[in-house]
């Protein structure tokens, strides 16, 4: 069996990922081709983009959100992902059960909501929602004239991961996000979801966008368990490869690229919770061991830089009364060089977050009609 480096492995990654070189393609063909992009920070698919597109205009979301293209939703991981409409409706019920271990999954809060028959109470909390989108505090109360005597916080939070919500605009919109407010995705983008949803196909897609990668890479982007299966299904179709170190198997498609292990790549920012750091099993393709324990902060992570293809440091952007700052922390020293380049990128990113003005936004201000909102 071909072995492949460590080395070899992170190019292939950075390709995949258009991270080696700003490409043009368009937005929503760049959302889908990366799997979706995570989202529970809402600036965060921006600056990905960014990073990875040339002449990226973050309007073009925003308006592939109001047109609803684009959704914001919980998928992959059971975390808030931005996907194109088409990949919402079918990603979202293979990762139902992963929303399901959410809070409604749990033992405190099944006691909490005892005597609640749960399809009944998903089917009234829909009807809630398609007939406004609301934020958990209104669901709450309103379903608290429903089921009198129940916490009205826990009831809206039971609701978040059973039921397949996105999160309207404004939330979400360059330089315009608001609070939280959320309806069904069908009702949003008046289609169903998908009934009978390939993992065959997800995983393809996986590949696509991270390979080479193993049964447990794919597991840990998806949250899904029992993989497995899916690959030995797809293993004629596939290239298999050994790592070089462990000797994992990995697989990938068998003409996607892999470029030497040697290609130039260029310094990258990347936002909180990038799928090129988290979206694997083993990360060490892209980042150390001790380097991820400085990532994550406080049960969070923060944004990232690459050098040379590999996380570096942090970063971090503050605006005050004369603008955006950014401040960039190292992990280790770097060169001269590597400062320079680092420096570039970071005044660039500065540039991009000082000049970009948000567009009008249209939202939902009662059941089937839109508005203008500032």
């Amino acid at each position: 069996m071909e072995k492949i480096t460590g080395a070899a492995l992170n190019r292939a990654l950075l390709a995949r990922q258009l991270l080696l070189a700003r490409e043009h393609r368009d937005v929503l063909e760049t959302v889908e081709h990366l799997g979706g992009m995570q989202a529970q920070v809402p600036n965060a698919p921006y600056v990905g983009l960014w990073s990875r597109l040339a002449e990226f205009d973050p309007q073009r979301v925003s308006q592939l959100l109001t047109d609803r293209e684009l959704v914001r939703i919980s998928a992959m991981r059971g975390t808030i992902h931005l996907l194109s409409a088409a990949d919402a409706l079918s990603f979202r019920p293979l990762c139902q059960v992963v929303n399901d271990r959410g809070p409604y999954g749990h033992s405190v809060y099944r006691r909490a909501l005892a005597g609640i028959d749960p399809a009944e109470f998903r089917a009234r909390a829909a009807a809630l929602l398609e007939w406004a989108p609301m934020s958990n505090a209104e669901l709450g109360a309103a379903l608290l004239e429903v089921y009198p005597g129940y916490d009205p916080s826990t009831l809206a939070w039971a609701v978040r991961d059973g039921l397949p919500l996105v999160q309207v605009p404004p939330r979400g919109l360059w330089g315009q996000s608001r609070q939280a407010t959320s309806t069904t995705v069908e009702h949003w983008l008046g289609r169903p979801l998908d009934p009978a949803p390939s993992a065959d196909a997800m995983v393809l897609r996986y590949l696509a966008g991270f390979g080479p990668a193993s049964v447990r890479d794919a597991q840990a982007w998806s949250g899904l368990t029992r993989l497995a299966e899916v690959f030995e299904r797809l293993r004629p179709r596939l290239r298999v490869l050994a790592d070089a170190v462990s000797g994992r198997e990995l697989f990938d498609l068998p003409d996607a690229p892999r470029p030497a292990e040697d290609t130039p790549a260029p310094v990258r920012f990347l936002p909180e919770y990038d799928n090129v750091v988290f979206g694997l099993d083993d990360r060490s393709r892209i980042i150390s061991a001790e380097d991820q324990i400085g990532l994550g902060k406080q049960n969070r992570y923060l944004a990232a830089f690459l050098v040379d293809g590999r996380v570096r440091g942090s970063w971090k952007l503050t605006r005050g009364k004369g603008g955006p700052d950014l401040t960039v922390t190292p992990f280790t020293p770097l060169s001269r060089s590597e400062q320079q380049q680092v420096d570039a990128e970071a005044d660039a990113l500065l540039a991009f977050h000082a000049t970009a003005r948000p567009l009008p936004v249209r939202t939902v201000t009662e059941r089937g009609h839109a508005g203008t909102g500032g």
